[in-house]
């Protein structure tokens, strides 16, 4: 596909880390960028280091807030061409028994549940806007194989962002691509500094993924290690079919055909 190059960009997440580094490329490129995040120094200073760009301060918890976010864009960018979804914070630590369950939930509701609101406030408004856009959310490794021990609403949550993704591109007509940004381990704010900087440098992981961006990906990425893991998993299914499957010709998708007399 030819590289697209969007208007306008939203970025949740956008005071620090991934987010802002996206955002400055993408700026360079002659892109309007909105940042949203939560209020204070950080998001007025991420701000400050863009020329041109905006700042709105949401917290994607709150689906009014993130619903107000979809209102300024609009309103102030005039189209929004691309939106990613990027707001994230690191897991509650422990073994999955020993972690307090309302701690677990209030972690779904950014990691999660922060992508949905951004998905749900935005997407009917691209729709009709009827530009060429894209819908990217932020996934991990974690989407993909248990990177992290000790780590399962991460985990969960960004497995759950995959499969929200995914079923997400067949909601969206021809003109609005949805994808899945996939970081490894990347050099941000989420975690203890003095772990998180073994990883990689957060301006050089952004000049892998723009022009992925750019391409409209489906699936956007970084650290090919990550094949290692994934295909542990993937060979541990195959194993499973090949032992106890059934070969019943029942593919979900191919009996929808069928009946809908594909």
């Amino acid at each position: 596909m030819s590289e697209w190059l969007p208007a306008s960009a939203v970025i949740t997440g956008g005071a620090s880390g991934i987010g802002l580094a996206i955002a400055k490329l993408l700026a360079g490129r002659g892109v309007r960028v909105m940042l949203a995040d939560l209020p204070g120094d950080r998001l007025d200073q991420a701000v400050a280091s863009i020329e041109g760009a905006l700042a709105q301060p949401c917290d994607v918890a709150e689906p009014d807030q993130v619903e107000a976010l979809a209102d300024a864009a609009f309103e102030r960018l005039g189209t929004v061409e691309l939106l990613l979804n990027n707001a994230g914070v690191g897991a509650p630590r422990g073994r999955l028994w020993e972690v307090d369950p309302a701690e677990a939930r209030r972690h779904f509701d950014i990691n999660f549940w922060g992508a949905w609101h951004g998905c749900r406030a935005f997407a009917p408004r691209m729709i009709a806007q009827d530009v060429a856009s894209a819908i990217y959310n932020t996934g991990s490794e974690n989407s993909l194989f248990c990177a992290v021990p000790h780590t399962a609403a991460y985990i969960a949550a960004k497995h759950a962002v995959l499969g929200m993704t995914e079923s997400l591109r067949e909601d969206l007509p021809e003109h609005i691509h949805a994808g899945l940004v996939i970081p490894g381990w990347v050099f941000t704010p989420l975690g203890d500094p003095a772990v998180m900087r073994h990883g990689m440098d957060v301006d050089e992981y952004a000049a892998i993924v723009v022009p992925q961006l750019l391409a409209r990906r489906r699936f956007v990425v970084s650290h090919r290690s990550n094949l290692k893991r994934i295909d542990e998993r993937i060979a541990a299914l195959h194993e499973s079919y090949a032992a106890y499957g059934v070969d019943d010709d029942m593919d979900v998708r191919d009996v929808i055909a069928r009946l809908r007399g594909g």
